[in-house]
This record gives structure tokens, C-alpha cells and sequence, in this order.
């Protein structure tokens, strides 16, 4: 699976929001499914300013 500390932010992106598309009804769910540390996640996310949209199950740049 992919380092979520040091892997590429675009391909983190694009892993998250497809697997958020296609697998999980959110968030919560594609965390626990895969033993994921969500604040890392989110951490990195917001780094590089993006943000999980819960209405729209995806991360999205503001």
C-alpha cells in the first residue's frame, strides 16, 4: 500500500479520492478499513491545502 507519511501528495490525492469515490462512503470508513493514522492524513492534506468536503466525499483544494 502507499506511505501516507512520505509518498507523493498528488498520487495521496488521487489514491484517497478514488478509493473515496469508488469503495468508501467516507472518510471514516476508508481509514478504518485500511488501519490508517487519520491525522497524518489529514495533516498532510492540509499541508498542501487541501481539505476532506464530507458532502461531496472528497478532498478538494480551497
Amino acid at each position: 500500500m502507499f506511505n501516507f507519511e512520505s509518498g507523493d501528495i498528488n498520487m495521496m490525492l488521487s489514491l484517497l479520492n478514488m478509493k473515496l469515490r469508488d469503495e468508501f462512503s467516507d472518510l471514516d470508513k476508508l481509514i478504518g478499513y485500511y488501519s490508517l493514522n487519520k491525522e497524518i492524513i489529514l495533516k498532510r492534506m492540509e499541508k498542501e491545502g487541501y481539505f476532506y468536503n464530507e458532502e461531496v466525499n472528497q478532498f478538494r483544494k480551497i
